[in-house]
């Protein structure tokens, strides 16, 4: 093989891993994770943590609780807080929903009278590539948890770490 070779080989390689990094997995509810508002006042507080991010297709939602399920309706049942037949349900403590596209997204508990109490939430999935973070590295560092901000995961951070790996043993071999 020519070295021009190798090195379109090595940069095709490197474009497509790197591809993989441009999706964000999202903590709802950040260390609370998915739980029933506390009180009345904070019924709107998965709605305002999601309208605090910006999500793409790719991107991943990460719900953590205990007890209780997570589902994906229409809006009509997101509005009657009860489904029947949810797009999407799961009920195992640690579920991962990836938007595959983009629109509005409506999430709500699949535990009677959770949905009520406000355990509820609407997501706008923009149609777009990529997006600059909703804020920067020292704005996240500066605030708490429960901001909303998306944290890294060990999945990006394999990925990232294999991207680099892949590179240098890329430019080695030419």
């Amino acid at each position: 093989m020519t070295i021009l070779f190798k090195v379109f080989l090595c940069l095709i390689l490197i474009f497509c891993c790197s591809s993989l990094v441009n999706c964000t997995e999202f903590e709802v509810g950040g260390h609370d994770g998915w739980i029933v508002p506390k009180s009345k006042d904070d019924d709107q507080m998965y709605n305002q943590w999601a309208s605090n991010n910006r999500f793409k297709v790719n991107d991943t939602l990460l719900f953590k609780y205990k007890k209780d399920s997570v589902m994906e309706v229409i809006e009509e049942e997101y509005e009657k807080c009860k489904s029947s037949h949810p797009l999407f349900f799961s009920n195992n403590g640690d579920t991962v929903f990836k938007f595959n596209q983009a629109g509005l997204f409506f999430f709500i508990s699949g535990v009677s009278g959770h949905c009520d109490r406000g355990q509820k939430m609407i997501i706008k999935v923009l149609d777009i590539e990529a997006t600059p973070p909703p804020q920067s590295a020292n704005d996240t560092a500066q605030k708490p948890h429960k901001s909303g901000a998306a944290e890294m995961t060990p999945m990006r951070t394999i990925t990232t770490l294999a991207i680099f790996v892949l590179s240098t043993l890329c430019f080695i071999l030419v």
